[in-house]
């Protein structure tokens, strides 16, 4: 049992955070966003008929009032400018969101996030989380009810409503209303804070002489399969907390399931990308029918999530109201606990993929953001922590390398026996132990501290890979984009000669600077550790950081940096251990 279990690990640890990813991303690539016009498009918030309504909740959207006229052809094909100006609108402007909604529905249907931009460029658009129908990648929410007599005439996607204002801020509701004519007037009044959460609260005063009973309801509907990044680490999709447990689906497994449905009391349920987010919340009090929606219309995926809120009485001469929120914005962890904790929002900080290690993951999420508050970059940030990750196991790692110190000296006398006994594995394995015994060395001692460490690196691994606050924030020279791959490359010389190869040679081929500093880091690593008695197995394991990068040159810089700086610090710290034990450096 020489080094075996040693190397084992490491291999198994770099492979998990690694290998998929890598495999997934290759050989299965991001579908492309499915093109978008509006005869491919569905009514939003359609979904598939119910089979039965005892068993499915009733669709919390109606189709278009009969006779209604359908939407202009002239959408198809159109921009989303075009698309924009089809109906009267009421501007949003805060410090964080501009944007309009749209009169006719009363939809929220486009959105812009103030603070995030598409590219580095200061001028580059604004990143664009909803769209109306018929721009492409239509994506849009919408609140309204659902009347349990069919016969009461309750608003719809092709209403127009009237509003006392023509701008949302932060300072001033919007009030849309709207009149049925038949005894029922609708207000629905929409508040924004200074962020991403939007208020909005529903009122119907009933001037007949006859009880009406309607249920609230709210969707959010997303037109086109979206491009996403494809590691099986990092959900993209909808998802959705119910009754404390978060249930996430895949856009894939959606069309095939159709409807999925959850009851829960309180919870919410929404959209999530990477980095962005749409959500629902209801009341936290009340129970809720909760449903993920997928279907296909004329070749395009329509994906839903939606819930319906209990059954409301609202007698002649009297009122009801409710209250109900949508987050719509950056996935900022601080914003999301904040929500959380001011709503009583169950769980909301989940919308963020902090993985299997949670409980690892955010507690170092927050301190790497403690150290930024203090240093203002991130990438020093990051080097800070991983220091002091390393001085937390720094009793466990002089363990490790004090006993791949020890195997190492123990070489030359392995080898001997491996070659007096070459013939006879069982008196070869005794003479092994004997020898382990001998010179009090436990084979196994150098793998299990690392075997330990594998989830916090994991975790930290997760942390630096879903997080917003990495994205676009800079380091030093080159690199101005933690969150995106290094863009040097070896073929220009590192960007000294004017050529752009990535036009010319596939991705996997063009490694940067960080990546091959990573690479020589880790091949001075190895040459530290035992080396493998099988000649051939030597050169397998010396292959590996070639291997990994090539791998590790299409991940995000900052993940490169930390495992560079990882690799130094680990070769400072085995370099002392192994001169205090009088082995000899490399060889």
């Amino acid at each position: 049992m020489d080094n075996k279990n040693l190397i084992l690990a490491i291999v198994l640890s770099v492979a998990i955070m690694f290998g998929f990813n890598y495999a997934y991303e290759f050989f299965y690539p991001p579908p492309p966003e499915a093109p978008q016009s509006l005869q491919q498009q569905a009514a939003p918030g359609t979904a598939p008929p119910a089979p039965d309504r005892a068993e499915v909740p009733p669709a919390p959207v109606r189709p278009a009032t009969r006779g209604a006229p359908p939407p202009s052809s002239a959408l198809t094909g159109e921009n989303r400018a075009k698309a924009l100006a089809e109906t009267p609108r009421i501007r949003i402007n805060t410090q964080s969101l501009h944007g309009s909604i749209s009169l006719v529905g009363s939809r929220l249907d486009d959105l812009t996030l103030a603070d995030f931009r598409e590219t580095l460029d200061p001028e580059s658009p604004e990143i664009v989380l909803f769209s109306p129908r018929g721009a492409p990648g239509a994506y849009f929410t919408e609140f309204g009810w659902v009347a349990t007599d069919g016969e009461v005439e309750v608003p719809g996607p092709d209403t127009l409503w009237t509003a006392d204002r023509k701008t949302l801020t932060p300072q001033n509701p919007v009030t849309l209303s709207w009149d049925n004519g038949a005894g029922l007037i609708f207000k629905r009044t929409i508040a924004v804070d200074e962020f991403y959460m939007f208020t909005v609260t529903q009122r119907v005063e009933n001037t007949g002489a006859t009880p009406v009973a309607l249920s609230p309801y709210g969707l959010v509907s997303r037109h086109g399969t979206p491009v996403v990044s494809g590691f099986y680490i990092l959900h993209e999709g909808p998802l959705g907390v119910f009754d404390g447990t978060l249930k996430e689906v895949d856009y894939d497994d959606l069309e095939e399931e159709g409807v999925i449905q959850q009851k829960s009391t309180g919870g919410w349920i929404g959209i999530t990308d990477k980095y962005w987010l749409a959500a629902l919340v209801p009341d936290q009090s009340e129970t809720a029918n909760f449903r993920f929606v997928g279907q296909r219309n004329n070749n395009t995926n329509i994906y839903q999530v939606d819930f319906v809120g209990g059954e409301m009485t609202v007698a002649p001469g009297q009122s009801v109201a409710v209250e109900k929120r949508l987050f719509a914005g950056a996935k900022e962890v601080r914003l999301l606990d904040l929500y959380e904790e001011k709503y009583g929002i169950s769980r909301f900080d989940l919308a963020i993929d902090f993985g299997w290690f949670y409980f690892l993951t955010k507690p170092l999420f927050y301190f790497l953001l403690y150290i930024y508050d203090y240093v203002g970059n991130l990438g020093v940030a990051i080097l800070l922590l991983t220091v002091v990750i390393k001085l937390a196991f720094f009793p466990l790692a002089n363990k490790s390398y004090k006993a791949m110190s020890q195997m190492r000296k123990l070489q030359p006398e392995m080898l001997k026996l491996r070659e007096r006994f070459s013939d006879d594995k069982t008196r070869l394995n005794q003479e092994m132990m004997g020898l382990y015994k001998r010179e009090k060395v436990n084979p196994a001692s150098g793998c299990l501290p690392m075997v330990v460490q594998i989830p916090v690196f994991f975790a930290l691994y997760k942390v630096l890979f879903v997080t917003i606050e990495m994205r676009h924030a800079p380091f030093f020279g080159w690199i101005q984009d933690l969150s995106a791959r290094d863009p040097t490359t070896v073929w220009n010389l590192f960007g000294l000669i004017p050529w752009d190869p990535f036009t010319v040679i596939p991705d996997p081929a063009n490694i940067g600077l960080w990546p091959l500093a990573m690479g020589i880091t880790m091949f001075l690593q190895q040459k530290l550790n035992p080396q493998p008695p099988d000649p051939m197995q030597a050169k397998i394991f010396m292959f590996l950081p070639i291997v990994f990068t090539f791998m590790l040159a299409q991940f995000p810089a900052g993940l490169v940096i930390y495992w560079t700086w990882n690799n130094v610090l680990s070769i400072l710290q085995q370099a002392v251990i192994m001169r205090r034990a009088g082995v000899k450096l490399g060889g």
